[in-house]
């Protein structure tokens, strides 16, 4: 099948135009939401990780994978594919509404030798793991209303105390829909609303933040420096939170979204399913607003995309008591992105550039705890480190440029860079007097992770090589080089361990039926 295939599609067209939402049909999604809500309540169950790409919705719209997906590679979306779901999943047929994923890692770490437990800071080092599995349920429900959602079991989501893994599952992604289109001389017009549970999930652009990292990885300790856990663009709101946006395409050219979040609990309870109480995301009521606008144009074999994109969220503190304000932090990310397509058999090519800007204000119980235990000294062992910042600020940038050749072959090369304010509340290294009966020494420090300068400057380079021998089952190979880590390009946790000393060769096999 031509790699540009855009089969045609049935939509009802208006020749009138219509308010943006009618009392009527609000009423008629929330009515038919709240009953999908309730019936899928029991079933989410199962470790977060980005969703991929559907053989359900193949069997829906009898397409190969390549009509959604630039070059097979999934989750990164075509025209078609950022069609399909800005229309509410609801193109083709009702079909069994249910599919598997399972994905099998590989991880080395380069150095493993400046650490005293190489066993518990490099979990099955070099050893090829079955890392996690996923149902989904999604799929047309009505002519106007689809589903997307995501049931994942890691595992190895615990460690034992003798030294085994225990899997757990639990809720991961969640998008219901409604959407219409209206079309005629004049205009092509997309509308729709989305329940989710993670901000950008809705977001058809593979530069959202919900969807740029797409690899899934191992939540094993060896896995830690793989790419999926280098830094991307993101929301300081975390996802397992529940909102609800409206979102809009007109033309095939303007893109713009807005929505609301708050804690996923009581009746969205779902949402979140399978997090414990204490580790759940606790926003303070629904006032925590998500928007994204974005500029598109398609030209032949080509699209471009630009858009930015932010969100204000007011976070309780993990674990916290959420009845003391004391406990409540605020975020506000702003970002920018862009995306390049290239698609006409046998090339795919994909260039995507996304930057995030993130101010964290911390809560007053945080700076209040910060000062209290505050134990470090400078290097001459006696002048204190500074005071802790009441606030920081990050900048994340991420560039990734791919190619595939007849939906098959391919690779990718990835760029990474964190920056931001050095702060002694996110030290976990240092020199410690207390620590060494009166002797200055680093003994409280965190090996491996640590972090000596309190900064989260982070920089490198991913290479990434793939194989997709049939449209369900892709196969790779990463390798992740640092040039900085934690701050510092040597020495970054005080024991002597350097950024490059966290490269990483991670391999996977992901396959989905």
């Amino acid at each position: 099948m031509p790699l540009l295939s855009t089969p045609s599609t049935l939509h009802r067209n208006k020749e009138n135009s219509m308010p943006f939402f009618s009392r009527q049909t609000l009423r008629r999604f929330l009515k038919v939401s709240t009953l999908a809500l309730g019936s899928l309540s029991g079933l989410a169950i199962l470790a977060p990780m980005e969703a991929q790409a559907l053989p359900v919705f193949a069997r829906q719209t009898g397409q190969n994978c390549v009509a959604c997906h630039a070059g097979g590679q999934f989750p990164e979306l075509t025209p078609y594919g950022r069609m399909f779901k800005m229309t509410g999943y609801t193109i083709g047929a009702r079909v069994m509404p249910f599919s598997v994923m399972g994905v099998l890692n590989y991880a080395k770490v380069a150095d493993t030798s400046k650490s005293d437990d190489p066993a518990a800071d490099f979990q099955k080092n070099g050893a090829g793991v079955f890392s996690s599995g996923s149902l989904f349920i999604a799929g047309k429900v009505t002519d106007n209303i689809g589903l997307f959602s995501q049931i994942t079991y890691d595992n190895y989501a615990s460690l034992n105390d003798d030294g085994s893994f225990s899997g757990h599952s639990q809720a991961d992604n969640f998008d219901l829909r409604y959407a219409d289109r209206f079309v005629d001389g004049n205009r092509d017009l997309i509308v729709g609303l989305s329940v989710n549970n993670n901000p950008s999930v809705s977001d058809p652009w593979n530069t959202a933040a919900a969807w740029m990292q797409y690899v899934p990885a191992a939540s094993l300790t060896s896995h830690q420096f793989s790419d999926a856990s280098t830094p991307y663009p993101g929301y300081g709101s975390g996802g397992n939170i529940a909102g609800i946006s409206a979102y809009a395409f007109w033309n095939k050219t303007l893109y713009a979204e807005l929505g609301s979040y708050r804690t996923a609990n009581q009746g969205l309870s779902f949402m979140s399913a399978g997090i414990d109480d204490a580790s759940k995301t606790k926003l303070d009521g629904g006032n925590n607003p998500y928007w994204r606008l974005a500029l598109t144009r398609e030209w032949g074999p080509h699209n471009f995309m630009i858009g930015t994109s932010g969100m204000l969220a007011h976070v309780y503190d993990t674990g916290s008591d959420t009845s003391d304000p004391g406990n409540l932090g605020h975020y506000r990310n702003n970002g920018i992105d862009a995306q390049y397509e290239y698609l006409l058999d046998p090339h795919t090519v994909t260039a995507q550039l996304a930057y995030m800007r993130q101010v964290q204000t911390y809560s007053a119980n945080a700076l209040a705890g910060a000062t209290a235990a505050a134990t470090y000294v400078q290097a001459d062992g006696v002048t204190p480190v500074d005071a802790a910042n009441a606030s920081d600020t990050t900048n994340v940038f991420r560039a990734k440029l791919s190619y595939v050749y007849q939906a098959k072959y391919g690779g990718a090369l990835a760029f990474f860079n964190k920056t931001g304010t050095s702060n002694t509340l996110n030290q976990t290294s240092g020199f410690d007097p207390a620590g060494c009966a009166g002797a200055v020494c680093n003994a409280s420090s965190t090996r491996v992770t640590g972090n000596l300068a309190g900064n989260p400057a982070t920089s490198g380079i991913t290479y990434e090589a793939f194989w997709i021998p049939k449209q369900n089952v892709r196969i790779g190979a990463q390798y992740t080089a640092y040039s900085k880590f934690n701050g510092a390009s040597d020495n970054y946790d005080g024991f002597g361990r350097n950024a490059s000393d966290n490269n990483t060769l991670f391999g996977y096999i992901w396959f989905a039926y």
